[in-house]
């Protein structure tokens, strides 16, 4: 999601031994928290909080995977339901049974049986317009992916590449979950013919090509569609000053694809006893309620308050499509390498 780095300690140098002071953190970049979130963190816990990140969340765990025996760091943040049998299968993470998980909504929990993640966060992978660009061509926006695919729409959108970035894969996995075995890749062949842009990550798609950020207007974007988040509007409005009093995009609610992020201690951690701490806090209430308008996420703990403005402009998909995590294992490497000749050759 969108969001900087607001926190992050310095390695002490004490990285590889067990009892080590400094705790790591290995996650994509759009990984954000209140500095006095973490600084209660480090003073309650004694560690000092050293943040790596690796890129968008695909290529984050795919290079974790590579580096699982000697690991970068102590806890993986950052892979969702669209990755997750990907980490599991390659022994990424060893089990731990974070405290106050009993507290998460059971429809996020995975993995229950051996406890190798916990579930941090939830959002809706989903198409968002440039309200302004639509207004101004007296244009419907877009509502579903049906839509998409209509000649008014033509070289309107940008997605991310599905073989290396999480909201890119979660969006094929949408028209999957929408149109089939047998009919998705035709939808992706009327996408192609009628234009869609594919860039690698989300920071290009949403930040340089897409005309609704406010990114995308300093770069000069020209895409008024962007795979993004549902939680993408409150971004425009909080950083915006003076705040407008509506998003300047939109969302459209037909192509949501559900998303939750999970975090595990790695397999060959050098400080897991720092490792299960974060853990811990990831899911405490503090962390989980300052979340939402640093990583623009919604929390998975039952009664975790989330603020005013996200719920006003950033509301959850009312009807999101979603797939059985052992589907998306089964099926996602044929379907991204379906998907990679498809579109991209």
């Amino acid at each position: 999601m969108a969001g900087t780095l607001a926190a992050c300690g310095s390695s002490d140098g004490g990285q590889g031994s067990g009892d080590s002071k400094t705790v790591t953190l290995v996650s994509h970049n759009s990984w954000a928290a209140s500095k006095g979130v973490i600084a209660a963190f480090e003073k309650q816990s004694g560690y000092k909080v050293n943040v790596l990140e690796d890129g968008d969340a695909g290529q984050a765990v795919n290079k974790a995977i590579l580096t699982k025996d000697n690991p970068q760091g102590d806890v993986f943040f950052g892979v969702d339901n669209t990755l997750l049998s990907r980490a599991l299968d390659n022994g990424l993470f060893q089990p731990y049974e974070a405290k106050g998980s009993d507290r998460i909504a059971p429809e996020y929990r995975a993995d229950q049986d051996k406890h190798r993640v916990t579930p941090v966060d939830t959002g809706d992978i989903c198409v968002n317009y440039d309200k302004k660009y639509f207004a101004d061509h007296k244009l419907d926006p877009p509502r579903s992916f049906d839509d998409l695919v209509k000649p008014q729409y033509k070289n309107l959108l940008v997605t991310e590449n599905a073989s290396t970035s999480s909201p890119g894969l979660g969006f094929l996995l949408g028209t999957a979950a929408k149109y089939g075995d047998d009919g998705w890749q035709d939808y992706w062949k009327k996408l192609k013919a009628n234009g869609v842009k594919v860039v690698d990550g989300w920071e290009q798609a949403y930040n340089e090509e897409f005309s609704g950020s406010a990114g995308g207007k300093k770069a000069k974007g020209d895409r008024p569609l962007v795979v993004s988040y549902a939680s993408s509007p409150p971004v425009e409005v909080v950083y915006t000053d003076p705040k407008p009093s509506t998003a300047p995009t939109g969302v459209a609610q037909g192509t949501c694809f559900r998303q939750v992020e999970y975090a595990g201690l790695l397999s060959n951690a050098k400080n897991t006893k720092g490792g299960k701490a974060f853990l811990d806090f990831l899911v405490s209430e503090r962390f989980q309620e300052d979340m939402p308008l640093n990583m623009y996420v919604y929390p998975v703990r039952e009664g975790a308050q989330v603020p005013p403005e996200f719920v006003k402009y950033g509301p959850q998909a009312k009807d999101p499509e979603t797939m059985d995590p052992a589907k998306i294992a089964d099926r996602r490497d044929q379907w991204v390498k379906s998907w990679t000749s498809l579109v991209l050759k």
